[in-house]
């Protein structure tokens, strides 16, 4: 049966849940940055210290300080990225710029104690970048996105006949982003259930998976932005065999995600109720948060320097504003319409305020200095290396609406025990080392990140290879780096609670130029 349509501007503001439990991979799984040197030995530098990018990884390290530095770190992003979906393979390219710190270091030594130090840092580094963009498409017999809307729909909570339901879903505010959408284009309707008096709620498509066709589908996303972090770092030794630190950082997201997905019948019936549909989401997330590092670096011989650290998690207040738009041909059901989310939340997009609370992570850290002198002009080089355990599955999620609802609370509640089903601890390594010859230096690294997802049929980790020169001579030094990541890991354009879910599986390659640029004084 075909719905009443009763359209209203509504006044009321928008309460609709948008975050996602992928947003946990989002916001933790990424590589770590820093300057050039520390990416060139694969981002090993827990146990080394003299680098401004201890700040982030381990503040004990500012306690090698002597002297006082400024460094610059441009990067350049290349993104390559390959997609499988439904046996069908896509590719797509984005390149951008990066940022890795920059900042100042102020170190010195401490009157009447030969042995002592001190260094004070600041600095500011995009610790992830988002800019990407990658698609997929492909043929599919077994579920339509629509599927998802009419979930929504049939677990709304009202009652009465298919068209009350409906036309009380569409003035639902909450609803003004996903299953009113369908409903409004005639995409996702009502039908009497033939074995009760229940009604039940189908998309269009449905009925040609029935019969055994299959629909084509596509997903394009583009995602901007990063992870910025302001970080206030201090580190301290008092005899040159223990060395302790800690850091205030300061992260400030900002993203952006925009979606393109279709669907389209890929037979030449023209009177079959479903010609295709275009849906467009905008996703824009801003907030800012606070962290602590802590760390200690041990040096039982010269030579030799143990390192320990510990990341409190990142308590961010974020905000989502959200967006979308719906074209649909139903042919000989409602030919065509076409709807946006404002339409039905009087021109307001939607608004969600909430708290995320990111996974806490170790780090334990070991380094082999070979001709450890007090002289770094004498020094020969390093291996360092870094086993990093992060705990993917403690994200929690909270509601920070300023009169939170029941309803609030228990999504919240749902969703972070989603992510602790669904996600599992990681551990990551990092090796690296260095050859000085002189004034200059030769580099090599690798990092390897692991599988966030508890599902082994899920596969998702990152593997990073890097090299770099560095050049150090009177107070300045230039390091140039590149590196080159191989990315596993995968997209659901929709999730469906009564069957398994398709996923694309995405393989990226990035490769990394960066520079930095410093003056000690």
């Amino acid at each position: 049966m075909k719905k009443v349509l009763l359209p209203a501007l509504l006044s009321l503001s928008i309460n609709l849940f948008a975050q996602n439990p992928a947003d946990v991979v989002n916001y933790s799984f990424y590589p770590q940055n820093g300057s050039a040197r520390n990416i060139a030995i694969g981002g090993a530098m827990g146990s080394l210290g003299g680098d401004i990018s201890a700040t982030y990884v381990n503040p004990a390290g500012l306690g090698f300080y002597r002297t006082g530095e400024f460094v610059f770190t441009p990067g350049f992003l290349l993104n390559k990225n390959k997609s499988l979906y439904r046996e069908s393979t896509t590719k797509d390219s984005k390149n951008t710029f990066g940022l890795g710190p920059v900042g100042f270091v102020l170190g010195n030594g401490i009157r009447h104690a030969p042995k002592a130090a001190q260094a004070v840092s600041i600095g500011l580094m995009q610790t992830a970048s988002f800019n990407n963009s990658y698609r997929y498409s492909g043929y599919n017999n077994y579920s339509s996105y629509t599927e998802m809307w009419a979930e929504e729909a049939g677990k709304s909570g009202y009652t009465g006949t298919s068209d009350e339901i409906i036309n009380q879903i569409i003035r639902d505010p909450q609803y003004s982003l996903t299953a009113g959408l369908g409903l409004y284009t005639y995409l996702v309707d009502g039908y009497k259930d033939p074995n009760s008096s229940n009604y039940m709620f189908k998309g269009r498509p449905e009925f040609l998976l029935d019969s055994g066709q299959a629909i084509y589908q596509e997903n394009k996303v583009d995602t901007k932005g990063g992870i910025y972090e302001l970080a206030l770092g201090y580190g301290y030794t008092g005899n040159e065999k223990w060395y302790f630190g800690g850091t205030l950082g300061i992260p400030i997201i900002s993203y952006q995600r925009d979606i393109a997905y279709s669907e389209k019948d890929t037979s030449s019936n023209t009177g079959n109720g479903f010609g295709y549909f275009n849906y467009n989401e905008h996703l824009k997330t801003n907030g800012a948060g606070f962290n602590l590092k802590l760390g200690a670096i041990y040096r039982p011989q010269e030579y030799i320097r143990l390192g320990f650290a510990i990341h409190s998690p990142s308590i961010y207040f974020l905000t989502d504003t959200r967006s979308a738009s719906l074209e649909a041909e139903t042919e000989n059901y409602n030919q065509y319409a076409k709807i946006t989310s404002g339409e039905l939340n009087n021109g307001l997009n939607a608004k969600t305020k909430y708290q995320l609370l990111s996974p806490w992570k170790l780090i334990f850290s070991g380094s082999y200095v070979f001709r450890e002198v007090q002289d770094v002009k004498k020094q020969k080089g390093f291996i360092s290396a870094d086993i990093e355990y992060l705990y993917h599955k403690g994200s929690t999620f909270y509601s920070n609406a300023d009169q939170p609802t029941a309803d609030d609370k228990a999504y919240y509640k749902s969703l972070t025990r989603i992510v602790r089903n669904d996600f599992k601890g990681a551990f990551n390594f990092r090796l690296g080392g260095e050859l000085k010859f002189n004034t200059i230096m030769g580099r090599l690294g690798f990092a390897y990140y692991g599988n966030p997802y508890k599902d082994n049929s899920l596969k998702a980790n990152r593997m990073i290879l890097s090299g770099g020169l560095g050049y150090r001579h009177k107070g300045v030094f230039i390091d140039l780096t590149y590196a080159h990541s191989f990315s596993k890991d995968v997209n659901f354009p929709y999730i469906l609670e009564d069957r398994a879910n398709t996923f694309a599986s995405l393989k990226q390659q990035r490769g990394n130029i960066m520079a930095t640029i410093g003056f000690k004084f």
